[in-house]
């Protein structure tokens, strides 16, 4: 049996989740992000019980079929863009219709009735997000950044970067020589 948790990529989250499964005595084996296969049939009692108790930690125990295919949509692009080294050659709506085993047009329509946004605003929101954390912590300039992405040009990064948060990327660059230069004078 698979059940699809909805918890943060964070150790502390993928802990409580653990704890909770054995403090029912479940046998479980982690899938995938915000996935768990429970080696064993659960019953109604103990998924209540389950659902409670994560929820009380601030976790969802996903049973409706909607819920499950927007967190598999939206982890699937946050392992697309933050977690794999550069990202994949096919266009995201193929990446995503394999991946996930659903017709693209499908998926779109569902997201955007559930979220309110578009898979393809969600994709932008993630690679800016990524740009700011390669900015900041990598030391990439934004060429390889823009190559890295998948951008067209650094122009096109910089003009969508700048559309989303208001500020050029050079901006973002500089917020890593100001914290440099406040440790230093620690």
């Amino acid at each position: 049996m698979v059940l699809y948790i909805k918890y943060m990529v964070s150790l502390r989250c993928k802990m409580m989740v653990k704890q909770e499964l054995t403090k029912l005595g479940l046998n479980y084996v982690i899938v995938d992000l915000g996935m768990i296969e429970i080696l064993e049939d659960i019953n109604l009692e103990q998924q209540a019980l389950l659902k409670a108790n994560l929820a009380k930690s601030g976790l969802e125990l996903l049973d409706d079929k909607r819920s499950i295919l927007i967190e598999k949509i939206k982890s699937a692009i946050i392992e697309m863009i933050h977690y794999e080294e550069s990202l994949p050659k096919v266009n995201f709506s193929e990446y995503l219709g394999k991946k996930l085993g659903y017709d693209y047009t499908y998926l779109a329509n569902t997201f955007s009735e559930v979220k309110g946004i578009t898979i393809s605003h969600y994709i932008i929101i993630n690679r800016i997000e990524r740009i700011k954390e390669l900015l900041l912590y990598k030391e990439l300039n934004l060429t390889e950044i823009s190559y890295r992405l998948q951008y067209s040009s650094v122009a096109h990064l910089s003009n969508q970067f700048k559309k989303v948060t208001g500020h050029c990327p050079s901006y973002y660059r500089s917020l890593k020589k100001k914290r440099l230069e406040n440790l230093e004078d620690l």
